[in-house]
């Protein structure tokens, strides 16, 4: 079967459909990662993109139960130059055709994803729409150019309610602005007893949780589209320790007073070069994200830059200078993608048993019976109060 891509600006592929028959709009982009694809596919923060893969042969290792980042892919559409219809990988248990279809996703195949990919790179992302239907162009264009974005990802592709997953460690919350799964892998490996919370959970609501520590996740479209996390953030700022990722990191700033700022066509593979500012270490890193932190608006701040991007030189690191709080604009969990800065987790745990040591809690009795004691004490005043 035919499908087609089209793109805001008029730019018509045609190639052959794989995955769902239909139709469907999104934002067009590009990722770089020569393996990986399955995790792609699964990673919330794809949510609302029609994803382009700019290695020419994808499909050939199949999918595997195991490599998923999420319950179910978020993307609006797939684009490949060669799609393998039969995988050979003793791991894999169906194929992206197979994938595809059942979560309704369109896929199209026969492009030339190297001309798709200059083009967005001299334009910047833009809106497309790919259909398997036999519209006419000028319906389609006109169509599209209506067509505004989504910008409830988040809320789309977060956990509705809270669960956990046990550990015998520190306790960490885990915001999911729509976490991957590689995150949870990396605490509980650590034996930290994780609790995921919500996008819209409250300052009060995690306290109740008694954490030891604060994971701000990764997650779909632009911070500014959830104020209410920023402000989340900013209430309990030096209450707890924090560590933002991705979309984390840029929430985070956004908390401390910085600004953010839309990328010409982001970054998204699993070989960015970002350099250690502290170290002078250069990683190789995972990246999916189409906004920035603004470098201009730090000034003024208590952030400090700790990392930057080595082709570009956006920010890919910050720290509070006061408080125990750090993020980075990459994905230290990887998957897919090298594990250099994977350290990062042990760090944030470090941060944790440092700040418990500076700040030691008092027994949760002690607590009990001083709100007792304040409350008992508030009722004779009443009573004294009453007789008078």
């Amino acid at each position: 079967m035919q499908a087609r891509l089209l793109l805001e600006d008029g730019t018509l592929f045609t190639g052959k459909a794989f995955g769902s028959e239909g139709e469907s709009a999104g934002e067009v982009v590009f990722n770089t990662g020569m393996t990986g694809y399955q995790e792609v596919l699964s990673d919330p923060s794809y949510c609302g993109q029609i994803v382009t893969m700019t290695y020419p042969l994808i499909g050939n290792y199949g999918i595997a139960r195991d490599d998923f980042e999420s319950i179910r892919p978020f993307i609006h559409g797939f684009v490949v130059r060669e799609h393998e219809e039969v995988p050979s990988n003793w791991r894999a248990q169906y194929t992206i055709d197979s994938l595809l279809k059942e979560y309704g996703i369109v896929g199209i195949s026969g492009i030339d994803t190297r001309m798709l990919t200059r083009k967005i790179r001299h334009h910047g992302v833009m809106k497309g729409m790919i259909t398997t239907s036999n519209r006419s162009v000028e319906d389609m264009l006109e169509q599209l150019k209506a067509t505004r974005l989504i910008t409830d990802q988040v809320a789309r592709v977060s956990t509705k309610s809270v669960f956990g997953c046990p550990g015998t460690k520190e306790r960490i919350v885990l915001v999911d602005f729509g976490a991957k799964s590689g995150i949870v892998r990396d605490l509980t490996k650590r034996g930290c007893d994780v609790v995921v919370v919500p996008q819209d959970a409250t300052a009060e609501q995690i306290r109740r949780l008694s954490p030891d520590g604060i994971l701000l996740s990764n997650g779909p479209g632009d911070p500014k589209d959830v104020p209410h996390a920023a402000a989340m953030i900013a209430e309990l700022l030096g209450e707890f320790p924090i560590f933002g990722i991705c979309l984390g990191h840029q929430l985070f700033a956004l908390a401390c007073g910085a600004d953010t700022e839309k990328l010409k066509f982001g970054h998204r593979g699993g070989n960015h070069p970002v350099k250690d500012l502290i170290s002078g270490r250069c990683y190789i890193t995972s990246q999916n994200h189409g906004y920035t932190v603004k470098e201009d608006s730090i000034a003024g701040t208590d952030l400090i830059v700790t990392h930057i991007n080595n082709n570009d030189k956006t920010i890919e690191g910050l720290k509070h200078k006061t408080h125990p709080a750090f993020s980075v604009q990459y994905h230290p969990e990887a998957a897919p993608g090298p594990f250099d800065s994977s350290y990062l987790f042990d760090d944030f745990l470090t941060m944790i048993h440092s700040f418990k040591e500076q700040h030691p809690r008092a027994p949760r009795q002690a607590e009990i019976v001083a709100a007792r004691g304040a409350t008992a004490s508030h009722r004779g005043e009443e009573l004294a109060y009453a007789k008078k």
